[in-house]
């Protein structure tokens, strides 16, 4: 499988900031394995203390499959991108780890002062057709 890797991540990217939910929907089913998996590797603080309350480990959160990762990007969408208040795009170049792994260092990013407010890392397994079986999100790594 060869990919070019800087036309993956923008259109990984772009996902998040469409806004035209048919579109969003087929983004997702044509860049995501029908059972591919976003993990949330390290929760918002709210949720660690949550769950330290509880006395459980502090839980990922994932999503899996094309139903549940759509509903996960529109509610992102709906969050940062749709007030206008901010866009995603891709921070940097993406890279191609292994030959199935891409690294994608992302900003959330001001659209009145175009400076980055935010941002993370997603190191994406690919399937044998080029779609994400597997992403590890990070949020916060520069």
């Amino acid at each position: 499988m060869t990919i070019d890797v800087k036309r993956w991540a923008d259109r990984y990217v772009a996902q998040w900031n469409e806004p035209d939910p048919a579109t969003r929907t087929a983004l997702v089913r044509e860049l995501w394995a029908p059972d591919g998996v976003q993990v949330l590797v390290d929760p918002p603080q709210a949720i660690r203390e949550a769950a330290a309350d509880l006395a459980f480990p502090v839980p990922p959160l994932e999503v899996r499959g094309h139903d549940a990762l759509d509903a996960r990007v529109a509610r992102a969408y709906e969050m940062f991108v749709a007030p206008g208040e901010h866009v995603f795009e891709v921070a940097g170049e993406a890279s191609l780890l292994l030959q199935n792994v891409v690294a994608i260092r992302w900003s959330m990013v001001s659209t009145r002062t175009r400076e980055a407010v935010g941002g993370g890392l997603d190191i994406l397994a690919l399937d044998g057709d080029g779609r994400v079986r597997t992403d590890h999100q990070f949020i916060g790594v520069s």
